[in-house]
């Protein structure tokens, strides 16, 4: 099993994207890229942290590859909002891919710049691509968020 690690806004739907992807064993969201020790999310949210909130995605690189989760990735943010996606402010939802190893971190940049050069406007990717620092996994409740809310409230899981 391998392990990557992205950024890309809020938390809850990105880890809901890679759980569905074959090949993926696992997703967790949390906390990484800051300097505060095993924060909370109040904390986080703060803004005094530095951390982002981000996913943990464990995979089979015989099943599905790296460079098949960074183009999940590009897919399903705006990399090039700084500091923000959607209606979420704040540099806990930057854009971020947090390697693991120089072979996931060359990759992360070759998959940049051809993001970048696939682009049909203007806009400047402002992702951060560096070395994963400690993964701060987020509180029970946060995990699966998206799930449990389906099956509180009986609307059908696809």
């Amino acid at each position: 099993m391998a392990k990557a690690t992205f950024a890309c806004g809020c938390f809850w739907s990105p880890e809901e994207t890679f759980r569905k992807i074959n090949g993926v064993t696992d997703a967790a969201v949390g906390y990484i890229g800051g300097h505060t020790e095993n924060p909370t999310y109040e904390q986080v949210c703060s803004k005094q942290t530095g951390h982002a909130e981000a996913v943990e995605v464990e995979f089979d690189p015989e099943v599905t590859s790296y460079e098949d989760l960074l183009k999940v990735f590009w897919e399903i943010h705006d990399p090039t909002t700084m500091n923000r996606q959607g209606p979420d402010v704040g540099s806990q939802y930057r854009s971020a891919i947090f390697a693991h190893g120089p072979e996931q971190l060359a990759a992360a940049k070759a998959s940049r710049d051809a993001a970048q050069q696939a682009r049909h406007d203007d806009r400047k990717i402002v992702t951060e691509i560096v070395e994963a620092p400690t993964f701060w996994r987020a509180e029970d409740y946060h995990q699966q968020f998206i799930e449990k809310r389906r099956t509180r409230f009986g609307f059908k899981v696809a």
